[in-house]
Order: C-alpha cells, then structure tokens, then sequence
C-alpha cells in the first residue's frame, strides 16, 4: 500500500528554484503591453485577411474538391448557385476571413506568447511553449483529417438522398412521373457545411493538447481521467452530435476519433507523472513507498 503526499508539499521548493525572467509591471503597464499585443494581432489579421479577399476563388475552388469529387462519381455537373444578389460578396469576405485568421494565426499565436512568457516561471515557459506549438499542429492535422476523409464520406452519404430515377444526361434531368431531387446546393450553405466539419474536428483534436497540459499543471491526474472514463464517453458522444451535421456517419467517425484522444491524453498523463515521481526520488523528495498522483481508491 503505497501513501500519497500533495504536489502542494513541494510547490514551495520547486518554485524556489525558478526564478522570473523579467522584471515586474504595473497595472498600466500590462494593460499597455495587451494593448500594443491586441493591436499587433488586428493588423496581421486586417492584412491577411485583405491579401485573402483577393485570392477567395482558388481557396473556394480548394473547398469544392471534396463534393465535386462525389457529384462526378455520380455522373453529376459540380454546379452551386446563390441564392440571393449579395450572396457572392458575403461568401467571398467569409472565405477571407477564415483564411486570413488561419493565415495570420502565427503572429496571433506570437504576440500572445509575448504577452505571456514574462510572468512565467523558466520552467513554465519550458512547459508551456512545447503545448503552443502543439495545439495549432493537432488543429490543422485534424483540419485535415475532416477535409480529406470526412467530407469525401459525407457528402456521398448527404447525395444518396437524391432521386435514383433523376439522372443527369447531357446537361438535362429526366424524370418520369415525379419532379425529379437533384442536388442544386447553395454555395454559401456548401461552405458552412464544410467549415463546420473543418473547424469541429480541429477543435476536438486539441483535446489530448488541453488535458496533457491541465495534467501537467497538477489540475487532472491519468487515475481521475481513468475513473471518468464512461462519462467522458457520454460527454464525447453528445459532443459529437452536437457538434456534426444530422447523420450517424459523421457522428460516429468524430467519436471514433476523438475518444483515442482520450486514450492518448492519458497515456501522456501517465508518461509526465512517472517522470516526475522518478526525478523527485532522485534528489531524494519522495520515498520509495510514496507516491504522488496514485489515488486511493482504484477500479
């Protein structure tokens, strides 16, 4: 049976050793480093964005890939229409604003590390740089896993649902004795669709970035990420129909996704404890028959 003793025991002596880089500020002072931070990351954006508003139809032709691909596979014309007057602009400043946050978000990502890195600790700043690099990485890898694997399947799925006996020959429909339900999309609604794809599962892959790091920060322990196991399992399928569009297909792709995740966030838990109990009993803070994150009650 081995004891647990509190990370707070040892805050004070690890802390000890660290040592603020930088000088304190005032209240003003920060309020006016945020400011000049704030007003950085505006401009790179209004720039980006600018520079995007005038390429928006190489990135909306990048986007259709996926659903051009399944109308071809069907014999079908890739063809979306607007449906209002205004639609083409707004579609047009949408893509660009997307892109010019996406294009922008390393300077973003950099004024807020600035902001940040002079109140932390030396070896906080080693801790917490690794997760800033990490999170926009897991959000583009799962970008891309939403893009090139979830769509394609989507959106085939999605155009199941048209007429069988509406058949696209030579530029005309032709139907029997029923009007005929063609995919005739709005290429603003085509464009929500997919981004919300796009952006849920890049969002749901910073889950193992979100928990590692809380675990590092002593918030969460791997043993209270295994004992709510289930009901992160309930929380993660809620998750999933929320956060997808109406069909079981994409529900059950996220949550297939997004709970190895889990799995992998504890693993990386687990990996950082073990680390810590093997340092601390080094320089000899822990005894052997203690141990720092083992809760007493196991399942």
């Amino acid at each position: 049976m081995t004891s647990k003793i509190s990370p707070a025991k040892i805050a004070p002596q690890v802390a000890a050793v660290d040592e603020v880089e930088e000088s304190s500020m005032s209240l003003i002072e920060h309020l006016t480093e945020l400011r000049n931070r704030i007003i950085w990351s505006l401009l790179a954006f209004i720039v980006a964005m600018t520079l995007c508003f005038f390429v928006w139809e190489p990135i909306y032709d990048f986007l259709t890939i996926p659903l051009c691909n399944a109308l071809a596979a069907r014999g079908q014309e890739c063809a979306l229409v607007f449906l209002s007057v205004q639609e083409g602009f707004f579609l047009a400043f949408q893509i660009s604003v997307i892109a010019g946050l996406v294009l922008s978000f390393p300077v973003i990502s950099y004024q807020l590390w600035r902001f940040v890195a002079p109140g932390l600790y030396r070896n906080e700043k080693q801790a917490f740089l690794p997760f800033l690099l990490a999170s926009p990485a897991m959000f583009f890898l799962g970008a891309f896993f939403a893009y090139y694997v979830v769509t394609p399947m989507a959106f085939t799925f999605f155009l199941g649902f048209q007429d069988p006996g509406a058949l696209a020959v030579e530029g005309e429909v032709v139907s029997e004795a029923s009007a005929a339900m063609v995919f005739q999309g709005s290429a603003q609604s085509y464009l929500s669709l997919t981004m919300s794809f796009i952006i849920a599962f890049g969002l749901c892959f910073q889950l193992p970035v979100l928990l590692t790091l809380m675990g590092r920060a002593g918030i969460i322990s791997s043993q209270s990420l295994v004992s709510t196991r289930k009901y992160a399992i309930v929380a993660i399928l809620i998750l999933a129909a929320v956060a997808t569009p109406p069909d079981m297909m994409s529900q059950i792709i996220l949550f297939a996704t997004v709970y190895p995740l889990y799995e992998v966030s504890i693993l990386l838990i687990r990996r950082h404890e073990r680390k810590v109990e093997a340092q601390m009993r080094a320089e000899g803070l822990l005894d052997e028959n203690e141990s720092l994150y083992d809760d007493e009650e196991k399942e």
